[in-house]
């Protein structure tokens, strides 16, 4: 029996050992999906603190519930590690790395070289490699494929070839992920996924491994259509994102209110989908993503000014909310120098934990350049992490009547569900909400003001 079969075979008695590399907001649950799937799943990633709270059935991702990781490890199918040699006893292994940005806003590859590199010293016949990190159209083939085609292979000794055959000795895809943190709507079962593969054989094991877990795959012509796919998802944000956010200012000089410009043309039932304005992009999609492809569009001698001139509009929206503050302080007799301030919500997004790319991080950055005494609060992030750019010693301030009122100015990045608004606003002497959340609440006041 040839590799491909052997493998499909496993895949459709769920004896397949999966491998997930990488268990963040994407690698974990993806391998809760095909633990619950009957899939037995081994779990790699470089950071030694996540092993033992995986290991004691407790999660570190606050929406990802425990109870579905105890359940996990009870059913005796669920292992986490450190050790990377552990990856010969795997029959797929799914590649969830991060892909950041360099502080030259180029892509920074070196996680999926790095994990590429440590595949490459275990791999063996048989076994399928799935890429889902975001990244630029050709990584797959061109970081990937070489090294995995360089690895010394068993399997044609008897005719003198010592290297591995993309197709026949291992299988290659990209499947890129389309996680959305806490969506009440879609689930990483629920959401369509996005498959290419190098060769047809590579198409078809992948898409058995993923159909076999989730409700619906879309498969494409090759590895680069699904990284542009992706791609252009998160362009399409970004772009639309960054119109409505150039929008907000132009309407604010106009003495206009893009909030309700927005929900009436909402009403239109073709032909227009709402996005909305905020202070700045975050999550790990679209403040990035866009960049690969213009750094990739380079090689091709391509400028896409579009995406750039959208990462432009979408980069200066923090430095817009603290110009509105300086602004909206004056008026009130105070500068921003020397001035308390409490941001709300560190999460880049409501209702999450997720820190990644927040813009509530630049606007502390800002606002302490400017002189501020900046604090915050957030139901959902007790400390601030230490991040790639940046590391603030602070610790989420309760939000009590005497708190609130100590403060200058309060400034609502992230608009969580669990704050209480009413009581937010009685007790400060200035809010200024970048989310229009306190009007979704029906509040009005003298002291609000939209940014």
């Amino acid at each position: 029996m040839n590799n491909k079969n052997t493998l499909l075979e496993k895949i459709y008695s769920k004896s397949a050992i999966v491998g997930i590399i990488g268990l963040g907001y994407v690698g974990l649950p993806l391998g809760l999906e095909f633990i619950e799937s009957g899939f037995s799943i081994i779990g790699f990633d470089i950071d030694e603190k996540k092993i033992p709270i995986l290991k004691q059935g407790k999660s570190y991702i606050k929406h990802i519930n425990g109870n579905r990781i105890q359940k996990a490890i009870d059913t005796g199918r669920f292992d986490a590690t450190t050790d990377f040699s552990r990856l010969t006893e795997t029959d797929a292994i799914i590649i969830c790395v991060p892909t950041p940005l360099d502080e030259h806003r180029e892509p920074d590859m070196s996680y999926i070289v790095d994990t590429a590199e440590t595949i490459q010293k275990y791999l063996k016949p048989g076994q399928l490699i799935t890429l889902e990190s975001t990244t630029y159209p050709g990584t797959t083939e061109e970081i990937l494929l070489p090294l995995f085609e360089s690895a010394p292979s068993v399997s044609h000794l008897t005719s003198g070839v010592s290297r591995y055959s993309v197709g026949i000795d291992f299988f290659l895809a990209f499947s890129p992920e389309r996680e959305d943190p806490n969506n009440p709507s879609y689930t990483t079962k629920t959401i369509p996924k996005v498959i290419g593969g190098v060769t047809p054989d590579c198409l078809e094991v992948s898409k058995a491994l993923y159909d076999a877990v989730l409700d619906q795959t879309v498969a494409v012509s090759s590895p680069r259509a699904a990284e542009a796919t992706k791609l252009l998802e998160n362009i399409y944000r970004s772009v639309n994102i960054a119109l409505v956010n150039e929008l907000k200012m132009v309407f604010h000089r106009m003495d206009i209110d893009i909030w309700e410009v927005i929900n009436a043309a909402s009403t239109k039932p073709f032909g227009y989908h709402p996005f909305y304005p905020g202070p700045g992009l975050g999550g790990h999609c679209i403040p990035i993503d866009p960049f690969y492809l213009t750094w990739k569009a380079r090689e091709y001698e391509v400028n896409t000014k579009f995406i750039e001139l959208a990462g432009e509009i979408n980069t200066f929206q923090p430095y817009y909310v603290v110009t509105r503050t300086m602004e909206i302080l004056n008026d009130h007799g105070k500068s921003l120098k020397g001035s308390k301030v409490l941001i709300l919500g560190a999460a880049y997004k409501k209702n999450i934990d997720d820190m990644r790319e927040s813009p509530s991080l630049k606007l502390i950055e800002i606002l302490r350049s400017k002189g501020a005494e900046v604090d915050y609060n957030d139901p959902y992030v007790p400390k601030l992490p230490a991040t790639r750019k940046y590391n603030y010693d602070l610790n989420s301030v309760e939000l009590t009547k005497d708190n609130l009122n100590k403060y200058d100015l309060i400034l609502l990045s992230t608009d969580h569900d669990d704050y209480d608004y009413d009581f937010i606003m009685e007790n400060s002497k200035i809010v200024i909400d970048t989310r229009n959340a306190f009007i979704k609440h029906g509040i009005k006041s003298d002291k609000l003001f939209d940014a």
